[in-house]
């Protein structure tokens, strides 16, 4: 049986095995959010969209929560190949 898209992401994250855009990083301290409230949300959190018209691959964008388990965070990422997961965007969700 093949696994989840959530779960091969949060194998990615557990596995450090992911990068993130300059992008994401700047939204990310723009939202006083740090690298463990992303994890954290991706590790939690749930594919709530899968956006295939990207010629890079399918997008994923994931809702979770932070550390303090109430700020909501949206995670938009990739995968590069079988072994990377890119971080694209992170964002608060208000």
């Amino acid at each position: 049986m093949r696994r989840s898209w959530i779960d091969r992401i949060r194998q990615r994250i557990r596995l450090q095995q992911y990068d993130m855009t300059a992008h994401a990083t700047e939204e990310m301290a723009e939202d006083d959010l740090n690298v463990v409230d992303v994890e954290h949300a991706l590790l939690t959190g749930r594919v709530v969209q899968i956006q295939r018209d990207d010629p890079r691959g399918n997008k994923y964008l994931i809702e979770g929560t932070a550390t303090d388990g109430t700020t909501l965070v949206g995670v938009a990422g990739r995968f590069l190949g079988r072994d990377r997961y890119l971080i694209v965007t992170v964002y608060t969700i208000t």
